[in-house]
């Protein structure tokens, strides 16, 4: 099965994610299939807290992909502030 899962990255107490397409087998940080986006944390001032490519996570998604939770909630906050409509 094919999930969209965060992929933890950064320093320690400094967290940044990657937002990936990977195989449910694999590492949480390990191999992924592709890398749709980021979501930052702890960005302040003018860094982007979230980024992701719609069109790719839709892809994936027409594919049979799960999000996980957190990413499906993150998805809806992009499609927010984005004003792209996201159909799930």
């Amino acid at each position: 099965m094919v999930v969209i899962r965060l992929a933890r990255k950064g320093a320690k107490k400094r967290p940044f994610y990657s937002i990936v397409v990977s195989d449910k087998r694999s590492a949480r940080d390990g191999r992924y299939i592709e890398r749709v986006g980021y979501f930052n944390p702890v960005a302040q001032g003018k860094e982007t807290k979230l980024l992701m490519v719609n069109e790719r996570v839709q892809y994936w998604i027409e594919r049979g992909a799960q999000p996980s939770l957190r990413v499906a909630a993150l998805w809806k906050e992009w499609e927010k502030k984005s004003g792209v409509a996201v159909e799930a």
